[in-house]
Formats: C-alpha cells, structure tokens, sequence
C-alpha cells in the first residue's frame, strides 16, 4: 500500500533529519521518500500528522511478555515497533522450539516485532549451555541469562568462549550474586531508615570487572543490562574507552527516580537493581545524554496482588512500555536533551546494539514509525493502560507526548 504521512515534523536520529511540515511516502511496506513524492506515487491512504512528530518505531530492549497478546497491543499503543524478550519465561526460552513458537506467535498477533534472546545455560542454571546454534536459527538475536547470575565464573567463562567462537553476542545483568541475595533495596540512608535489607553498588561493580575482564580475555561480544551505579558508568565508559566489545543500557525509571522515591514503602517503586542516590542518577542520566547508552523500558508486567504486600514481599518492576515515549520525553526535558538525541535512546542506539537495520526512516528502510503529539498531556492510570500490568509509580501523574499512530512495516497497528 502506497501510503503519505503529511505535515508532521520528521526526525530521523540515525540521520541527522529533523525537517518541520514534511510529508513521508512509504511504497511497498519501505519508506520511499521523505519530503518530495517519489515519480509516480499515488496515496492510497493518508495519514495526517499536523502538530506531530514522525519518527522510527521505538526499539525496546528488555521487555516482558506475560501475556503476549495484551503486551504487545501495550508496545504498539506506546509506539514500540520491536521489543527484545528476556529468557526468564515460564519455562525458560532455553530450547529452539520455545523460541520459534514465540516469533511465529508475535507475527500471527501482527503488532510489533518480537526479538527473543536465548537462554544462555539450560533452564537459566549456570551450569550447562543451551543450544545456541539451534536457538539462534529459530529467530533468539543474542543469548542472556537475564536477571539470573551465572555463579560460577568458570561456566561463565566458557559460555562466552563459546559465545565468541560463534560470533553470538550476550546480554547479562551485572550484579553479584553473594552481595545482592539477600537486598531489597540501595544499601543508604533510605534503606537504613526503613530497615531494609541494602544491595551496596559494589555488587553491580564487581560484577562488571569480572565481566569486563572475560570480554578482555574471550573477545565475546556482551551487552550490559539495566545498569544502576555512576561507578558502574565509569567502568563501562573505561572499557569502552579501551575498545572492547560492549555496550549498555539505563531502565527509564532509573533516569527519573532516586531510593527517596521509595518514600513510605511504595513498592510501585521497588526495582532490580534498586533505584540508587541522587548522584548515580545524575551520572545515569550524563552517560545516556552524551550516547554512551540506550534507554530501555525494563516492562516487567506485574499482578496487583504483587504489590500490595509489604516491600520486601513486592514483585520488581513496573509496567514500561506504554510510558517509555513520554517519560524518555520528561527526561530529556528535565536534562536539556535535544529530542532528536533523545529520540535516538530509543531507536537508533538500541538497533545499533543489536545489529538490526531497523531504527531509520532512511529511503529503503523497512517502515516501522511512530507518530506522536508531544505536547499533549494525560493522565496515566489502570485504565489507560493496554498492558495486563497495571504497575507504576507514575500512576495518576500527568505525562506529555501521546501516541497518535504505530506502523509496522508500513502497516498501521495503532
């Protein structure tokens, strides 16, 4: 289908495009032109984007699908066009079968784009690998252990030699198991008053030398998740800095909230790793800003009953993908991000982390788009929320930068 987006202002990050009342041409599912219609075009549909912004599809990496047909109505309605899916399912995506059924699930739902990451070990355990060939042919971009730690530093070692051999890139969450077993929240102030249980940042920094020192040793590449310290920061940009094949990213709500957000127990504010002091958040927020870093929703869809039990009982996490356009917009405001680098957290860093060619609206480009009013203002709540978590700590405050329209490859989904 021919279709014209007209009058929007088009940013595409990856390109430097920021053009004001412009109009976008797709042909044959493909972004076709931007600006002057290509020899030929006739729309056969045309979508008015007057007082919008006309940009790529987001790119979240790390979401969870609970509930696959409401999570992914829940990405499309935020303007998400492809999502990475975490192993830690139930049962864990740890055999080709597991995987494939979930891709050719998402296609068959139609809405965005899934990209599992394989388990990295059988059933998550640390112990033995998984099939990595056999899952990453059945559509897993990368293999993770998620939020579970590989105990053993041997076994991790060897699933990134082998990793390595193959050229398959690994996603891990830092943070040392001994230190964090038992914490629930950042180990200061806050946590002390409230007489929870701390995890202190040396257990998100030992683990990223140990990590950083494997990537040295294998060459592996390895993607840190959901990073929380400005210690951490200052490792990674090191590593970076030395050449090493890695790369990371900042939950949204971590760019945005502090361990005083936990006010009297509120476990809408209960995260893993936990949201840290004031300076970690400044030094989060400095790195995405300078591009060090995408940001990720960290959509962790979470039962009510989940979190209406005391803090320490509390399920992490809260509902992301719905938000993570708006509150990527509150932060960039807050932190004096231009929204073309702020949009590119959100599209062009991600699918440069994963190799994919998505995250553009360059001529040729596949037409994932998101077309949003920036400046209008709602009111978050259950009932606007499509995902089956209705989890936030943002519930009941006003946010700017609604989505008006989501199309994946040139078909409109939202």
């Amino acid at each position: 289908m021919n279709i014209e987006i007209k009058n929007g202002r088009v940013i595409d990050p990856k390109h430097a495009v920021d053009r004001e009342n412009t109009s976008l041409f797709i042909v044959d599912r493909k972004i076709a032109a931007i600006g002057t219609a290509p020899a030929g075009f006739v729309a056969e549909q045309t979508i008015d984007a007057a007082g919008c912004v006309v940009c790529p599809g987001l790119i979240d990496l790390g979401a969870r699908l609970n509930s696959i047909e409401a999570e992914l109505a829940a990405a499309v309605a935020g303007g998400v066009t492809s999502v990475v899916v975490p192993p830690d399912a139930d049962p864990p995506l740890d055999e080709p079968e597991l995987a494939d059924r979930l891709v050719h699930r998402a296609k068959e739902i139609g809405k965005a784009r899934v990209f599992p990451l394989g388990a990295l070990t059988l059933g998550l355990k640390g112990e033995r690998l998984s099939e990595l060939a056999g899952l990453k042919k059945a559509g897993c971009v990368a293999f993770s252990q998620a939020k579970v730690p590989v105990i053993d530093t041997e076994a991790l070692l060897r699933s990134l030699e082998y990793a390595a051999t193959f050229g398959f890139p690994v996603f891990l969450h830092a943070q040392d198991h001994w230190l964090s077993r038992n914490g629930i929240a950042h180990d200061g102030e806050v946590a002390a008053r409230l007489g929870l249980a701390g995890i202190p940042v040396a257990a998100e920094t030992i683990a990223i030398a140990t990590i950083v020192q494997l990537v040295r040793d294998t060459g592996c590449r390895v993607h840190l998740t959901r990073l929380s310290s400005a210690a951490g920061i200052r490792q990674l940009k090191a590593a970076i800095d030395e050449g090493l094949p890695v790369s990371f990213d900042v939950g949204i709500h971590h760019l945005l909230l502090t361990e005083n957000d936990i006010g009297f127990f509120n476990t809408h504010a209960r995260f893993m790793p936990p949201l840290r002091t004031q300076a970690d958040r400044e030094a989060l927020s400095t790195a995405v800003a300078e591009g060090w870093a995408a940001i990720c929703s960290d959509h962790t869809p979470v039962g009510a009953d989940d979190k209406l039990v005391p803090f320490a009982e509390a399920r992490p996490g809260a509902t992301g993908l719905e938000v993570l356009l708006p509150l990527t917009l509150k932060w960039a405001a807050a932190a004096g991000v231009d929204l073309i680098d702020a949009l590119a957290r959100i599209t062009s860093t991600p699918a440069d982390i994963l190799g994919l060619p998505g995250g553009t609206l360059a001529v040729g480009a596949v037409a994932d788009i998101c077309i949003f009013d920036p400046a209008e203002t709602w009111v978050l709540g259950p009932e606007t929320l499509k995902s089956r978590g209705k989890n936030s700590p943002w519930l009941g405050y006003p946010l700017s930068g609604k989505v008006r329209a989501t199309l994946v490859s040139g078909r409109r989904v939202f």
